[in-house]
């Protein structure tokens, strides 16, 4: 998988009153800018929330069962382990939250006999036949 670093862009609405605060501090040194304050926030929401986090990804695994590819982050497949899953027989169905890569090399033969079925609530990054061949958008 390649060693990207992946970003989206999202657009939030903030108060004025909770903008001012913002800006007081980053214009304080506190923080670079507005989005390094709202990062930073994020980060801190997710950490407070982690304990829940953990176990809704341990239910999602859980259901899933074992022939099945569940991801949260960043996840994918190169050619080689396409060629290995393959070789070994497996088939899986691919879900999860956040980005999929999936190399632009393999065969897409091998690819379409290993990963039944694609469902990601983020973005799949794939050539246009792959992501043609799974209804990806």
């Amino acid at each position: 998988m390649a060693a990207e670093n992946y970003t989206e862009k999202v657009s939030v609405n903030v108060n004025s009153g909770t903008l001012s605060q913002i800006d007081l501090l980053v214009d304080n040194g506190y923080y670079s800018n507005r989005s390094d304050f709202i990062n930073q926030a994020i980060r801190d929401a997710l950490n407070q929330q982690r304990s829940t986090i953990e176990g809704i990804v341990r239910r999602q695994e859980r259901r899933a069962g074992s022939d099945h590819g569940w991801f949260i982050g960043v996840s994918g497949f190169t050619k080689g382990e396409i060629a290995q899953m393959h070789q070994a027989g497996e088939a899986t169905t691919v879900s999860g939250y956040g980005v999929l890569h999936i190399d632009r090399e393999c065969d897409r033969e091998q690819l379409y006999a290993v990963i039944r079925e694609i469902r990601v609530r983020g973005k799949v990054v794939a050539p246009e036949d792959i992501r043609a061949h799974y209804g990806l958008k």
